[in-house]
């Protein structure tokens, strides 16, 4: 075994301080954050929280856990997300499997037509009236279908799809398989990378997203969790609360913000683990050829 040569061990020290460096960088922000959520009114607001909270306080998490529209809007959530990222999913498959095929009529146009919404839009008015005419409002249908396809992940997936050897669609083709088993059964299962790398960009859009819902849905209990967190920010308490004191008040006023971010990182930080291995095979694609 041949032994680092002195310059590379300094190297690696180097580097290893600086990348701890920007560990810490990275993780105080968020840390900060879910002390603060923990923490009491005077402490916030004197700036006396760093890592640690400082008068360790659960009211506003006792207000958010013991609404039942809470509850509601954080399993509308769960519902939009898992039905908006399987839409999303099967159409950005499709698609970008169609664009691979260098064969295909017409592939240049499909190309450009894609590329071309990433800089263009018809407008919110437009599309508000397009949902509107189409009877989606007030369904699941009007947060998924109109961010059914991102332009970026689609052609990220085009070019995985280019890269697999052609030889194994052929092979496929002569066992028997048509186009959609040749998707299915050879090309999907050697995408794994990749799609649980989409699957992860989807879910964290659609779990984030509170706009279209706010657009597009006329009641509150159709409402996602971002938007009720969005309501407990503008007003402090929300509508569902006024019944609580005015101290509970003024502590939910302070930290209302650093329990939003909480409530709404948590699910996403404990999902990524799960998928973080393809996530690493799946953001490096295309960056070695051979």
């Amino acid at each position: 075994m041949v032994r680092p040569s002195r310059p590379y061990r300094v190297f690696q020290g180097v580097n290893a301080v600086v990348l701890s460096l920007v560990v810490l960088v990275t993780l105080y922000p968020f840390v900060n954050i879910v002390a603060r959520s923990f923490s009491g009114e005077r402490q916030i607001r004197a700036g006396e929280v760093t890592l640690w909270p400082q008068g360790f306080n659960l009211t506003t998490y006792k207000i958010v856990f013991q609404d039942p529209m809470f509850w509601r809007n954080y399993g509308n959530t769960v519902f939009y997300t898992l039905v908006s990222t399987a839409v999303a999913m099967v159409l950005t498959t499709c698609y970008a499997y169609v664009l691979s095929k260098k064969h295909l009529k017409g592939r240049t146009a499909l190309v450009g037509i894609a590329v071309f919404t990433m800089f263009f839009t018809g407008g919110l008015i437009p599309q508000y009236v397009l949902i509107t005419s189409l009877g989606l409002k007030n369904s699941v249908w009007a947060i998924a279908l109109p961010n059914a396809i991102s332009v970026f992940n689609l052609l990220v997936m085009k070019a995985f799809f280019e890269s697999l050897p052609t030889e194994l669609e052929e092979a496929a083709q002569i066992d028997g398989l048509g186009t959609y088993g040749t998707l299915l059964r050879i090309v999907l299962p050697l995408s794994k990378a990749v799609v649980a790398t989409m699957v992860l960009f989807y879910s964290v859009s659609f779990w984030n997203s509170w706009f279209s819902a706010f657009l597009y849905m006329d009641s509150s209990d159709l409402m996602p969790v971002t938007v009720y967190l969005r309501n407990m920010i503008q007003g402090a308490t929300g509508g569902s609360n006024a019944g609580a004191t005015t101290d509970q008040l003024s502590q939910v006023g302070a930290n209302i913000q650093a329990v939003t971010i909480v409530l709404t990182a948590l699910p996403i930080i404990c999902v990524y683990p799960f998928v973080q291995r393809y996530f690493v095979s799946g953001v490096m694609l295309g960056a070695v050829k051979g």
